[in-house]
């Protein structure tokens, strides 16, 4: 017990400085791939026929990203001749398709939002993601951010998972239950587009076929830190961005 004690000591403080600075640690993000210019036509043909779920769409010497469908197989990365740029960021929250701008909640949500977690048939992945954003090293509690058991205290639901029809409908009870105002953010692939499960008689294909989305964090998973900064979105503490490219297979 005590060499604990005096290790904490002399380690001090731990918890990521970010928001207030941008933390570069080593494994704070994978990142993720962004549209790219290539040298020839053929390279950016190259780039889209290696994606297995079809998030890069080649236009002459440009391949464009969809980070609503990328899975981050990193195909496009390590699988041809000419990679892909790769952002190894993490402040990826993003509008949905079709929205020009985001109303963020009153002033007096930005130090005090309470967050309701929904698992509509998530594989396990972004649930852990977010999981860790209550440890000692993100500690979201800092920024007045709190997870909540129930929806009648809830601001903001964040939902993982592609909406299997057997959450659609606990789904829906739990939004209507909150409060106004109140905020929906999609978190990863899955719960953006159906990631690779899709939609079909058992998947809704993402939360935005069941309910309204406000926000969207892309990932597969999104690492913790992306989760803050849609977190941080939410409450009108950073801006969100638009998507340089709405793919043709989601407008």
């Amino acid at each position: 017990m005590s060499f604990w004690f005096l290790h904490g000591l002399r380690r001090g403080i731990q918890s990521t400085r970010y928001p207030r600075t941008l933390d570069s640690a080593p494994g704070v993000s994978p990142g993720h791939p962004i549209n790219t210019e290539f040298s020839s036509s053929g390279d950016a043909r190259d780039a889209a026929a290696s994606c297995p779920v079809d998030a890069i769409l080649a236009d002459g010497r440009m391949a464009f990203v969809d980070d609503g469908l990328c899975i981050h197989c990193q195909r496009c990365r390590f699988g041809i001749r000419s990679p892909m740029n790769w952002e190894l960021g993490y402040e990826w929250t993003e509008l949905p398709p079709g929205r020009k701008d985001y109303e963020t909640l009153p002033s007096a949500f930005s130090k005090s939002l309470h967050v309701m977690v929904v698992d509509a048939g998530d594989c396990g992945a972004c649930l852990h993601e977010v999981k860790q954003l209550n440890n000692p090293l993100y500690n979201m509690h800092r920024l007045g951010y709190f997870f909540t058991a129930t929806p009648r205290t809830a601001d903001l639901l964040l939902v993982v998972g592609p909406v299997s029809e057997n959450m659609r409908g606990p789904l829906l009870k739990t939004y209507e239950a909150m409060p106004d105002s109140k905020r929906v953010m999609a978190v990863g692939t899955c719960a953006i587009t159906g990631g690779v499960f899709g939609r079909s008689f058992m998947c809704a294909g993402g939360v935005g076929s069941v309910l309204p989305v406000d926000l969207e964090v892309p990932g597969n998973p999104p690492p913790p830190l992306a989760v803050l900064h849609g977190l941080l979105v939410a409450s009108g503490r950073k801006v969100v961005t638009i998507g340089e490219l709405v793919s043709r297979r989601r407008s």
